[in-house]
């Protein structure tokens, strides 16, 4: 039979315009202003939000009308006319500015990773029950994309049978440092550098597809195990420039291999996920099904058939091709079901619940990395 699935995704009528205040004004949430721009019958950008001068006073220059802008937090909070807050701020911060959203009384979409320690993961679950009525949202963009709904429902009716093994890899051969407008601002713009303010290369960029991982095969690991080290760029920071983490999927039986370093770039992001049946090797936006020989000779005879929908075979004859053209930005994907949920009410596919076993995840990760000890998985953390 041929391949052929449904996106995952259900869009409703576009009859009312939700406003939007943006919490956190660096690349990603400018970033997700400009996907915003883009879907006006959807959302409109009122205000803006930033404690760095430098970065409202570019903001204004851009939109020099229409927009509140706030250096405190709190005083974007109490515009009235804003009916939900995208928190894109450093992640030691998006605990405290969530709760503070929730009792603000409007809806939430929160960056991944969702928060920044296991307690915080736990508290705010506990917390969100309290507002039934808010729709809180978390960016793991690649639970939307219409490319890895394919994938996990690939994966759920056995296309690639007994999956044993992923690897995963986010490399770059770059400092991952931001420009400085003044030395003194150091710690506050490369955040990332720093284990009180960081999660590091596994929160932000690992933590995508390890939640993947748990959507995809409804799971969590049982055990997780990290090394890594300061191993190319001798620059004071703290976080590590090089890690490999180890997932242990006791149940599945299976092993998840998820790598980053700062020092290569020849693998950028791969995401490979190998089953019996076959292996999936996706990029961001696009991705090929290779079938094991046995499989492949199957898929070429059903292909043969009149009648039957033609498969797309990769340049290499050797895999199908997943979709015939590469999906859009992923944020586009997770804003547009966002949107549908703000209207429907329903559960976010990233949402609280899966959000937070994925960022208890990143911190177990890390606890490991740096201790060195293998990390266990607790009944406390099946939130």
């Amino acid at each position: 039979m041929p391949l052929s699935f449904s996106s995952g995704l259900n869009f409703v009528q576009k009859d009312q315009v939700f406003t939007i205040g943006i919490l956190g004004y660096g690349d990603r949430g400018s970033g997700l202003h400009q996907v915003l721009n883009n879907m006006p019958e959807q959302f409109q950008v009122k205000g803006i939000c930033d404690n760095l001068p430098l970065r409202l006073e570019s903001a204004k220059k851009k939109y020099p009308s229409g927009i509140q802008f706030h250096q405190d937090y709190r005083s974007l909070l109490d515009q009235k006319d804003l009916d939900v807050i995208l928190i894109a701020t450093p992640l030691y911060l998006h605990f405290d500015h969530a709760k503070a959203v929730l009792e603000s009384g409007k809806h939430l979409f929160l960056e991944k990773t969702m928060v920044f320690s296991i307690d915080q993961a736990i508290e705010l679950n506990q917390l969100s029950k309290e507002y039934p009525n808010q729709v809180i949202q978390i960016g793991h963009q690649y639970r939307y994309s219409p490319l890895y709904f394919k994938v996990k429902e690939m994966i759920q009716s056995g296309w690639l049978g007994k999956v044993t093994q992923v690897e995963a890899r986010w490399d770059r051969n770059h400092n991952w440092r931001r420009p400085l407008p003044s030395p003194e601002l150091e710690r506050q713009i490369n955040w990332r550098m720093y284990k009180e303010y960081s999660g590091g290369l596994v929160a932000e960029l690992l933590s995508h597809q390890m939640d993947f991982i748990h959507w995809a095969f409804e799971t969590q690991p049982s055990t997780v195990y990290g090394v890594g080290g300061i191993d190319h760029f001798k620059d004071g920071r703290e976080t590590f420039d090089n890690v490999q983490v180890t997932l242990r999927y006791e149940k599945d039986d299976m092993i998840g291999n998820f790598g980053a370093t700062c020092s290569n770039q020849f693998d950028g992001y791969s995401f490979k996920i190998k089953g019996s049946k076959g292996m999936v090797s996706l990029l961001t936006n696009e991705g090929v099904f290779y079938p094991e020989p046995d499989v492949k000779v199957e898929l070429e005879q059903v292909d043969g058939v009149s009648g039957a929908t033609r498969l797309s075979w990769s340049s290499d004859k050797r895999g199908v091709k997943i979709l015939n053209e590469p999906t859009k930005d992923g944020s586009y994907y997770a804003l547009e079901d966002f949107y549908r949920c703000l209207i429907t009410k329903d559960l976010p596919h990233s949402n609280v619940v899966n959000g937070g076993k994925s960022a208890i995840v990143v911190a177990l990760a890390n606890q490991s990395l740096y201790s060195g000890e293998k990390q266990v998985w607790k009944p406390e953390f099946d939130l």
